[in-house]
């Protein structure tokens, strides 16, 4: 939990390079591919991220309102990037104003639970790391190259002279 909203926003910066490291890696011919009837494709993942920057964000009072509501999944992965772009920009910059450290700990209905703003902070986190998580398997299953985000990739082993891991 968050207990400094510096903090979430320093880490939410770092996770959103993240996000569009992931987003940036899918080509446009794959936004509708899956592994399973049981998965989402990875442009409805890619999607889902977006759109809960707005729908979860307006619930909690840091956006306006729910601006992708309903909206289809773009056509592009250049028009998820740029969505998920602007609204999480929107939202790491309407945190600062609206809840100080102290309300961190103040706690709000969210979902049919209360929940302390600073965990609903690490909430908006987590949510984009487990969905960037289920993509990368999705993208590796696929063949497509997978971005290190916490340290190398398989694929970028090479670039430090060393043999990839098993």
């Amino acid at each position: 939990m968050y207990r400094k909203v510096e903090d979430f926003i320093n880490t939410w910066k770092t996770e959103e390079e993240a996000t569009v490291k992931i987003f940036s890696n899918i080509g446009d011919e794959h936004l509708s591919k899956t592994i399973s009837d049981n998965t989402r494709s990875l442009g409805r993942l890619a999607w889902h991220i977006t759109q809960t920057l707005t729908e979860m964000g307006s619930k909690v009072g840091l956006v306006d309102t729910d601006y992708l509501d309903g909206k289809p999944i773009p056509g592009t992965v250049s028009e998820i990037i740029d969505q998920y772009k602007k609204y999480s920009n929107e939202l790491a910059a309407s945190v600062k104003p609206k809840w100080t450290d102290d309300d961190l700990t103040q706690k709000m209905d969210l979902y049919g639970e209360s929940w302390e703003r600073g965990r609903i902070l690490e909430m908006l986190v987590n949510h984009q790391i487990h969905h960037r998580a289920q993509m990368t398997i999705i993208m590796r299953l696929l063949g497509l190259q997978v971005p290190g985000i916490y340290g190398p990739s398989k694929e970028e082993w090479k670039n430090y002279g060393m043999e990839p891991q098993d």
